[in-house]
């Protein structure tokens, strides 16, 4: 006897969190040994950020190509695939005896992960479809713990003496077992019959892609200079200043976890539009604070406003009319990504000329710019 469609879906949700928590581990497990990797290479600060640059290259490539794919063959073969290589392209990281060869390894790495993302994420959207109600803010909570999980296990590894190409080797080998095991529990989401295999970013999808462009931005800005911030403007010490993105990182986490509620309960718009005025009130509580603490909890509010937004966005777009789930979400998951990964090079430059208060100011404008938007949140749905 066949088991209940409930009993599926279940399994089908559980294997979606497992995949979510292992691209935020893995991530944060190959952050966590830049700097052990960095000194092996000999590699100068400048060096490094070419390098890094890598990443990224790989990751904006991806997102187009990878939504054409999911309309081609169903999001589940793009996510199996894309996750072993995830996990698989961690020890060349390791191995790499340059800095060039480590950002073509990188190029590969940042590939891997924006197309686990973007079907991971397809994934979500399906899922909460079945449900018929919301549940994707639980699937991007996961995410940001395996984010902290894979940190905190990083550093232990480092504290241990273990050195990279172990570390990842034993990452790797460890995810294979879940991965196959969650291959056998995602939902197979047909491929589209028809429609584009990429589109740019317009009408619903456009504004869609304005919110998490200035979501991205905004994330990025807190990921990359808050410590900074914390350093140059409020003059406390590097290790309170290194508090900034723990406040704003676990503030994220707790939202997620009660976002789905809230969503059920405020509706997507209404929860945006606080999401957006929260984020705005959290900077200007930075700006106008003299005391690391006050600060730090205004980077806390910063969290909570961004928390929601992204899986807000996903969730929408996912439902856009016209559009196959994968090349929409590929589409506004463009824009977001470049806003994520922009932000921190403009806000240095916007810095040097005029101050980090007034690249703040800058990006607490970009987070009423999402309040003001929030309405596209109930794009036409098919």
């Amino acid at each position: 006897m066949s088991s209940p469609p409930t009993i599926h879906l279940s399994l089908a949700r559980r294997a979606i969190y497992l995949i979510f928590f292992i691209c935020g581990f893995v991530f944060a497990a190959w952050v966590s040994r830049i700097p052990a990797i960095k000194e092996s290479l000999g590699l100068h600060t400048g060096e490094l950020g070419l390098v890094l640059l890598g990443a990224p290259l790989g990751l904006v490539l991806a997102m187009p190509l990878t939504g054409g794919l999911i309309a081609q063959w169903g999001s589940r073969p793009v996510l199996v695939l894309s996750a072993l290589a995830n996990g698989l392209l961690l020890p060349p990281l390791a191995l790499a005896p340059s800095g060039w060869v480590l950002a073509v390894a990188l190029f590969a790495f940042g590939f891997a992960n924006a197309a686990m993302d973007i079907s991971m994420n397809t994934q979500a959207v399906e899922a909460e479809k079945r449900y018929a109600r919301p549940i994707m803010s639980s699937f991007h909570a996961l995410f940001s713990l395996g984010g902290l999980a894979g940190a905190a296990l990083g550093g232990a590894a480092a504290a241990a003496g273990i050195g990279p190409l172990a570390f990842f080797s034993w990452v790797a080998i460890g995810l294979l077992p879940p991965i196959l095991w969650a291959r056998t529990h995602l939902l197979p989401v047909r491929p589209a019959a028809r429609g584009p295999r990429f589109v740019w970013p317009r009408g619903a999808l456009l504004g869609l892609g304005l919110i998490v462009f200035c979501t991205g931005l905004g994330e990025g800005a807190v990921a990359d200079w808050s410590a900074v911030y914390m350093k140059q403007v409020i003059d406390s010490n590097e290790a309170v200043a290194a508090l900034a993105f723990s406040a704003f990182s676990l503030a994220m986490v707790l939202g997620r976890l009660t976002g789905d509620a809230l969503t059920h309960r405020l509706g997507a718009v209404m929860l945006a539009r606080m999401g957006g005025l929260l984020a705005a009130a959290g900077f200007f509580t930075v700006l106008l604070a003299s005391r690391p603490s006050v600060a730090l909890g205004g980077f806390a509010l910063v969290g909570l406003g961004y928390c929601t937004l992204f899986p807000l966005v996903f969730s929408s777009a996912g439902r856009v009319a016209g559009v196959p789930p994968g090349v929409a979400l590929a589409s506004v998951a463009t824009l977001g990504y470049l806003g994520f990964l922009l932000g921190p090079p403009l806000i240095g430059l916007v810095a040097h000329t005029t101050s980090l208060r007034v690249s703040f100011g800058l990006v607490a404008a970009l987070a009423l710019v999402i309040a003001l938007l929030a309405g596209l949140l109930r794009p036409k749905t098919a």
